[in-house]
């Protein structure tokens, strides 16, 4: 589907910017926005490009860069910090041989912070695309990448 057929699919109302973006980036297959994306959004809201491009930059669930298949987001609150979240992301790191914020060479995984994913009752925790994974630690984890990898 076209940037356009996307678009189309939602009514020229700016409360509607947000669920736009969301399925721009969705069909996607990098995972990101791109800049036609972004005017062609701004065109049919009838707002200006500096608009549409301050939203996404200002949600971190969005990406102006492309991203690996499966976006990998650990929880960086305060309760999961407490609770280890930066020996989680270290394991993250050293499994995908990636820093925070970089893909993997073979485009599979990207890793990113996240400020909160509202899974404290099970920390630490991190989200692979759409499904989130609680309780975390290294066998977890090379567990939960293993399934991903095939």
């Amino acid at each position: 589907m076209s940037i356009k057929e996307i678009i189309k699919q939602f009514e020229p109302e700016q409360h509607n910017l947000l669920h736009i973006l969301h399925a721009l980036q969705d069909a996607n297959p990098a995972n990101y926005i791109t800049g036609e994306a972004l005017e062609e959004t701004a065109r049919h809201l009838g707002i200006t490009k500096s608009s549409v491009y301050g939203v996404a930059r200002y949600y971190t669930m969005f990406s102006l860069e492309p991203r690996g298949k499966y976006i990998i987001r650990v929880c960086a609150s305060p309760v999961c910090e407490l609770l280890r979240a930066n020996e989680i992301i270290a394991l993250l790191e050293e499994e995908l041989k990636v820093k925070t914020g970089e893909t993997t060479a073979d485009g599979m995984f990207t890793l990113e912070l996240s400020e909160c994913l509202g899974q404290c009752q099970e920390a630490p925790s991190m989200m692979i695309n759409d499904k989130v994974y609680n309780s975390l630690d290294r066998g977890r984890i090379r567990e939960v990448l293993k399934s991903y990898r095939g």
